[in-house]
């Protein structure tokens, strides 16, 4: 049987979150307009900058900083900013996100919900909506 969309840029958004350099969370954002993939993006240090994964010390962690607080002390560019970043306004107006996070951990999907800042950010890139796995 042929798997729906959503499942299948959600599959690729999953794939994507395997770039991730966190050592918390992984997650990977696809845009996808008009049923074409325009941007990826996953979580990780800025260009250049050492991951947190090459040095083995994630600074959130070593602080005892609970997953969702404190995101200034973390140095990563969150992979929807990445996504809008790469894609550029234009491209991107009234397109789709889709989202998927990964526990570094466990390895189980999360569901991937934008944080405060990244939802900004994907409003002004004219994004309309989020798609991501829900919780079972």
């Amino acid at each position: 049987m042929r798997i729906s969309k959503n499942d299948y840029y959600l599959n690729i958004a999953r794939e994507v979150a395997q770039r991730s350099t966190c050592l918390r969370r992984k997650y990977g954002a696809i845009i996808v307009n008009n049923d074409q993939i325009i941007a990826t993006g996953y979580n990780g240090s800025p260009r250049g900058e050492i991951n947190c994964c090459d040095i083995g010390i994630c600074e959130r962690q070593r602080l005892n900083i609970n997953p969702g607080e404190r995101y200034e002390l973390c140095k990563s560019v969150h992979a929807e900013q990445n996504a809008c970043l790469h894609a550029g306004r234009n491209a991107a107006i009234g397109g789709t996100m889709y989202l998927v996070g990964i526990d570094v951990e466990t390895g189980e999907q999360i569901p991937g919900e934008p944080c405060l800042m990244c939802s900004r950010i994907i409003k002004q890139c004219g994004i309309d909506r989020v798609i991501t796995i829900r919780k079972e």
